[in-house]
């Protein structure tokens, strides 16, 4: 398993591009990421972390403006959670096209983050969106050191290599769904049940 540096960007993006799966360090914990322009990469995720296909990948972006093109719907309560808690610990679920949400394992949405490390998204903008999931076997506690990532993925062969970015301790994301109506949370995480609520009662 190679190991890179956070702040070999070109060396990153040029594994992404190739269909490499790597471990990353996110603003919360490390996670798992491959290019959404490379589904089978995407697919093989699962695999990696033997989680059931029935349970959808996220997606991280460098920014709002990322999602263009992506084929997803970003209504107006995405926008005011975005423009309140992104960059940041809040995942987002949109409706999408069936043809992008079926490469996360979803059918008619995706979720989507910003994540609150500059580092990272300086990444993302060379590599584009990225799936990414937590760095762990599913239903494990995640990874939160590159030492962690070898030792719960000592025997895959599917993990390419691991990006060093230190110790991650941080929150997981509150994961919100705004693709349904009415708007439910999914997971509780960083950013509270009464701040959400807040910011979409503004939403006319």
């Amino acid at each position: 398993m190679r190991e890179l540096d956070l702040s070999n960007i070109d060396e990153i993006a040029a594994a992404f591009d190739a269909g490499h799966i790597l471990a990353i360090p996110t603003d919360t914990v490390y996670g798992v990421a491959a290019s959404l322009r490379h589904p089978v990469a995407v697919s093989r995720l699962f695999d990696l972390k033997q989680r059931p296909d029935s349970v959808a990948l996220p997606v991280l972006v460098a920014s709002a403006d990322a999602l263009d093109g992506l084929g997803v719907t970003w209504n107006d309560a995405a926008s005011r959670l975005a423009g309140e808690y992104w960059p940041g610990a809040l995942t987002i679920i949109v409706p999408a096209i069936s043809s992008v949400a079926a490469i996360v394992g979803a059918t008619d949405s995706v979720g989507v983050r910003c994540p609150g490390d500059q580092a990272l998204r300086a990444v993302l903008a060379r590599t584009g969106p990225l799936a990414v999931t937590s760095a762990n076997l599913h239903g494990q506690p995640p990874c939160r050191s590159t030492a962690d990532v070898r030792v719960t993925f000592a025997d895959s062969h599917e993990l390419w290599g691991v990006v060093d970015g230190g110790v991650r301790d941080g929150v997981v994301s509150t994961v919100v769904d705004v693709a349904s109506s009415p708007w439910v949370i999914r997971r509780d995480g960083s950013v509270s049940p009464s701040d959400i609520q807040r910011t979409l009662d503004q939403v006319g």
